[in-house]
Parts: structure tokens; C-alpha cells; sequence
């Protein structure tokens, strides 16, 4: 990498900008430098009104989500050198499909709403055990690390289901509700499943793995709202089978 990189910013003001523009930087990175740290020299030494989210620095937030280079991913960890073109450029965008508030922050709320919509916390039963309930490895294999979830965006914002359609309850909500679905201390497996079969649900997604391509955290939201699919097909079959497993989720797991 060159001494010196040029870090191009899509710029917004609403209040006084008729469309987004772009603004070039000049820094002197080091080899350690991130885009989030490029961002912060430009912010500091160049340019004050420079807008743009962050909070933790560590890959956990999931705040400083953004499009570099046509991708999105999260700035703190992504290394200035690995994005940087021949050129020694690079152009750091807002996440696509979403009305920007300024520069490189963006109004989350229908990714919030959708969220909510699929009641993302777990219904558990009426009769909780003092201790814990006793979920088998293979109940949490199952989930295939849903729960890392940071709630980052990345992947809602690359769906081009989103693109089209605001309505759609969107990669990030669906792999939430995989998670409860399938969760085998939660209570409302056919209520969940019911509504995530409507038009705007799991077979609304068209399969193209961009969320795949986008998850910081390696998750497979494409392959939770195909389990989602199939467990629709038959959940009232499904709530059974909960219903008979939760009458033994309190004894002893033999491993």
C-alpha cells in the first residue's frame, strides 16, 4: 500500500443537499490502519462535519456498518490496506436501500419494525424450572450460532427482496425467528410460523445469498428462512412435537 490513500466519501446534508455527492480525502495511513481509524483521521484532521455511526470498535455493535467498495461490512474490523485499490482508493458509501439522515448514517426504523414484528423475544412456559431448562447439544447445533446475531444491517441492506420491497420482513427478523422457532424452551412455534408464511415472509425470499456474502459474523440467514419454509409446511405437526418436548425439558440431558 501506497504512504498515502484517498478515502472517498459519499456525502448528504437534506437540509441543504439535493442528491448525495462525493468528497476525497487524503491520508497517510499505517499498516494497521481500519476504515473506521480512516474515517476518524478525516473527521478529526480534515473535515468536522464528516457524519458516521460507531460505538464499540470491536465487531460487536454492529453500528459502523457501511458500503466500501460496493460491499457492505463493518469498518472497525475491516483493515484500510484490504479494501484500497490500485489505485489507492477507496469509497466508503451509507448501506444501500435506506433513507440516508446524513453522510454515512442511516434511518434504521423499518429494519427496527420488522424486528419487532417477530416477536424476537422467547415465550417460554407458564411453569419455569428454579434452575434451567435442560437443552440437548444438538437443540443448540440446531441453531447454528442464530444468536451471534449483532443486529448490523449488513445483510438487510444487501437483500434485493428489501430493494423492492420495504414490506418484507427482511433477512435479520427471519433469522431471529428461527432462532425462537426452533428453540425448544419456546411455546409459540405455530403462531411464529403462521405469520412468517405470509406474502411478505420466508417465501418471499428469492435466494440470491447476498445476506450470506454481507453476515460479519459467517451466519447463513438464507438457509434458516429455508428451514422456516419447510416448518411452516407443517407446524401445526411442529407444535406438537414442542408441546411434547417441553414435558421432558426439565429432566436431566444423557449425553
Amino acid at each position: 500500500m501506497s504512504t498515502k490513500t484517498t478515502i472517498r466519501i459519499q456525502r448528504f446534508n437534506p437540509d441543504k443537499d439535493k442528491k448525495p455527492y462525493f468528497d476525497e480525502f487524503v491520508i497517510e495511513p499505517t499498516p494497521d490502519t481500519t476504515v473506521l481509524d480512516a474515517l476518524h483521521m478525516v473527521k478529526a484532521d480534515q473535515d468536522g462535519s464528516v457524519t458516521f455511526r460507531r460505538s464499540c470498535r470491536h465487531a460487536i455493535c454492529g453500528s459502523c456498518a457501511m458500503n466500501v467498495n460496493g460491499s457492505n461490512m463493518l469498518v472497525c474490523k475491516t483493515p484500510l490496506r484490504s479494501v484500497t485499490d490500485k489505485k489507492g482508493v477507496v469509497t466508503i458509501r451509507p448501506l444501500p436501500y435506506l433513507p440516508i439522515i446524513k453522510d454515512l448514517v442511516v434511518d434504521r426504523s423499518s429494519f427496527w419494525k420488522q424486528y419487532q414484528r417477530v416477536k424476537p423475544w422467547l415465550i417460554a412456559p407458564d411453569d419455569v424450572p428454579e434452575q434451567e431448562f435442560r437443552v440437548s447439544p444438538e437443540e443448540v447445533k440446531a441453531l447454528n450460532d442464530a444468536e451471534t446475531c449483532i443486529m448490523c444491517g449488513a445483510c438487510y441492506s444487501s437483500c434485493q427482496v428489501i430493494a423492492m420491497n420495504k414490506e418484507y420482513i427482511g433477512p435479520h427478523a427471519l433469522l431471529k425467528a428461527f432462532l425462537r422457532v426452533l428453540d425448544p424452551r419456546d411455546t409459540a412455534p405455530a403462531e411464529r410460523l403462521a405469520d412468517l408464511a405470509g406474502y411478505d415472509g420466508v417465501y418471499r425470499c428469492h435466494t440470491i445469498f447476498n445476506c450470506i456474502d454481507a453476515c460479519p459474523k459467517g451466519l447463513n440467514p438464507t438457509q434458516a428462512i429455508e428451514t422456516l419454509r419447510k416448518l411452516a409446511q407443517r407446524r401445526l405437526a411442529f407444535e406438537e412435537e414442542r408441546k411434547a418436548r417441553q414435558q421432558t425439558i426439565k429432566e436431566p440431558i444423557s449425553v
